[in-house]
């Protein structure tokens, strides 16, 4: 299909909750797949905040500048939003702010992961954050068809992706696999963004990148947006 040249660019604005470049770099990198002449992404993090999302406090902290950051930037006028954290934190908050899509990447990772195998394993970094986990698997009905395991790897340790940090984590995608039987793994964590296809090789079922999860659902809602204009 030739596109007329008045077709608007669509502007998407990402936005990694934590204060950690290197993540923010890593979910950058994804987003760049899914760019085209019709949808591009700006992929920030507030300069405030947390380092690392790993309590209950962190969240709290981040949702504040998480909020804060959108409306700053709400005079740009974008076109959709992805909040790239795995708790979907302040998801609620900022569709009540704006008029477009907020895509946060726990649901997003849950409808792709389903669309692959009935039987799923969520595998994050750390076990501060597995409670809050099975409680959005709840939310989101997915809580008698997920497993949930943490590999013991903090989010700044996963985005650095050591060899130690990454044995860690292959050990609780295993463990998922064999003694949980998921049929698909997903990745919840944006320090773990980008690292799925590694992942997947070596652990033989399919593996989910929940913050690619969201950014290709933002890229196909705006794309169609687009091409309806």
């Amino acid at each position: 299909m030739t596109l007329e040249p008045t077709t608007k660019l669509r502007r998407v604005l990402v936005i990694n909750p934590n204060t950690n470049p290197l993540v923010t770099e890593r979910v950058r990198q994804v987003a760049k797949r899914f760019e085209s002449s019709i949808v591009s992404f700006e992929v920030i993090n507030p300069d405030e905040g947390p380092f690392s999302i790993e309590s209950d406090l962190d969240k709290l902290q981040a949702e504040f500048h998480v909020l804060a950051l959108m409306r700053q930037k709400a005079s740009m006028r974008h076109d959709a939003y992805v909040l790239a954290c795995f708790d979907d934190l302040a998801l609620e908050s900022a569709r009540k702010m704006v008029t477009v899509p907020v895509i946060g990447t726990c649901e997003a990772g849950i409808v792709a992961a389903r669309a692959v195998s009935p039987r799923m394993a969520i595998v994050s970094t750390v076990a501060t954050a597995l409670p809050g986990i099975r409680s959005m698997m709840l939310r989101y009905g997915a809580g008698s068809c997920a497993s949930v395991r943490a590999a013991g790897v903090g989010v700044a340790e996963a985005a650095l992706a050591k060899p130690d940090a990454h044995e860690r984590l292959m050990q609780a995608v295993h463990d998922a696999v064999r003694t949980d039987k998921a049929g698909v793994i997903l990745l919840a964590s944006g320090g773990l963004a980008g690292q799925s296809e590694r992942i997947e090789r070596e652990a033989g079922v399919p593996v989910i990148d929940s913050v690619e999860a969201a950014l290709r659902s933002a890229a196909q809602i705006t794309s169609s947006a687009a091409l309806q204009c």
